[in-house]
């Protein structure tokens, strides 16, 4: 097959030191739409070769992570650290032909130079002394790699466009520590070489490494992938995105009520346009994502974008789907509940009004709970002893009502205010306060119908007596 008609691999490679965060999750997120657009395969593999800050904890939730977010990998996941005995046959490959060396510096030799050039104003990078050093010696080393240092080496980014760097201002990398751990710069070119990566998209700020990783790719005669960079993501202020602006793991988005089809929307929009579209369904990002549209400067989080674009979701979502997801959030409310009719009709009147399912979880609590309680304000304002009074008399009719449905109750207390030659006003805004212990709430006969025969009467009568 010709390179040009090569099927499309692209991968997501995050380090198993934290759980997977909104920046990882974007870039996770633009790979699986180019994969799947150009029909091609994504493939997750996990860095942990910092075996010191890595955990199982961070690998599974990394993965529970994006399997809500509904973001499936066609092979994988692959970890680093079951490869070792592969990188080392690649340093020793290096060693052997000249193109690595053994260095000698202590970490202390090393970090007095530092601090020396520095002192100097110059770039603090390794003098490539030990190039010229015994090898035999029988002292502890690491490997590094023999960069060329003449010339210059051009990215061609994706994004960015043509990025040139000095070899002068690249030090010879390190390719494996002194305690025989190949480092990522060095395991990234392998593996994306060996796993045919075609096309390798990662945040910019990998972009430094990239004229090192392409004097590797040509030193071992592997063909490089195509390079696209992302820009950061900026909090509202354009500085780089951090916790103070919202900024956390995508499963404690999960625990504050937002939806997965919402998270991906709101992610792809960051840095990405489709001309003044901003609500995506996930074939149209499929269809319509392009590296093109990718901005060069980093886009902004706005939280507010993000709870407008959910409470869109939770009004588009079925009612039946959405019961299933608010039962975890009612359980913490203290309720046992089962997807019902029941649940579907209490949620199909609250999520108009909700942003997020704790929202929702909330608001369902008027048609889940044994009680509401009402301030003292609302009763001296809405449940005087002469509003009261008319709900007493309403409630003998409620009573009688053979079927308690949105017809038949609005039939009802329309025929119980004309009688009394009084508005609905007159009623409904008391009976809101009553059934809800609030002053806003779905339309009255839609609630109480919803709230049905028991729970309407408990509460107007416990209001009248």
């Amino acid at each position: 097959m010709s390179p040009d008609k090569a099927i499309v691999r692209l991968r997501f490679a995050p380090s198993p030191t934290g759980h997977l965060h909104i920046g990882g999750a974007r870039t996770a997120l633009f790979n699986w739409l180019f994969a799947r657009q150009m029909k091609g395969q994504f493939i997750l593999r996990i860095e942990d070769t910092d075996r010191e800050r890595s955990t199982e904890e961070y690998v599974h939730s990394i993965m529970e992570g994006m399997e809500w977010l509904r973001l499936d990998w066609d092979e994988g996941p692959f970890h680093q650290v079951d490869r070792f005995d592969l990188y080392k046959s690649f340093v020793d490959k290096l060693l052997a032909e000249g193109t690595a060396y053994k260095c000698f510096c202590t970490p202390e030799e090393l970090d007095e130079r530092k601090k020396a050039l520095i002192a100097e104003g110059k770039k603090a990078k390794y003098d490539g002394r030990c190039r010229t050093a015994d090898q035999s010696q029988g002292k502890k080393f690491c490997v590094r790699f023999l960069s060329e240092d003449k010339g210059t080496t051009t990215v061609h980014d994706l994004i960015k466009g043509d990025i040139t760097f000095d070899n002068a201002e690249l030090d010879d990398l390190v390719v494996q520590r002194s305690d025989g751990v190949p480092t990522y710069n060095f395991c990234v070119v392998i593996d994306d070489a060996l796993m045919r990566m075609t096309h390798v998209i990662r945040g910019d700020d990998h972009l430094n490494n990239t004229p090192r990783q392409l004097q590797l790719y040509e030193a071992f005669g592997f063909s490089p992938p195509k390079f696209g960079h992302l820009p950061m993501i900026l909090g509202t202020d354009k500085t780089r995105l951090s916790k103070r602006h919202g900024a956390t793991s995508v499963l404690a988005y999960r625990e504050m009520g937002f939806l997965p089809d919402a998270l991906i929307n709101f992610l792809a929009r960051i840095g990405w346009s489709h001309g003044d579209q901003e609500i995506f369904s996930r074939e149209e990002l499929i269809e319509k994502f392009s590296l093109g549209n990718v901005g060069k400067s980093g886009g902004v989080f706005n939280q507010e974008k993000l709870l407008w674009l959910n409470a869109h979701y939770l009004k588009q979502t079925d009612n039946k789907t959405l019961a299933a997801i608010a039962i975890p959030f009612l359980e913490k409310e203290g309720f046992k509940v089962v997807v019902n009719s029941s649940l579907e009709g209490a949620i199909r009147l609250s999520k108009e009004r909700s942003h997020t399912v704790i929202e929702l979880a909330q608001a369902l609590r008027t048609f889940l709970a044994d009680d509401v309680e009402i301030e003292e304000k609302l009763k001296e304002k809405f449940l005087t002893e002469e509003k009261t009074a008319l709900l007493g008399e309403l409630v003998p009719s409620l009573e009688g009502l053979k079927d308690f449905s949105e017809a038949s109750i609005k039939q009802e207390v329309e025929a119980f205010i004309q009688s009394k030659g009084i508005k609905l006003g007159d009623v409904a805004q008391p009976l809101r306060v009553t059934l809800t212990g609030s002053t806003v709430s779905p339309g009255i006969f839609e609630l109480m119908a919803a709230l049905g025969r028991e729970k309407t009467l408990i509460r107007m009568r416990k209001i009248v007596s």
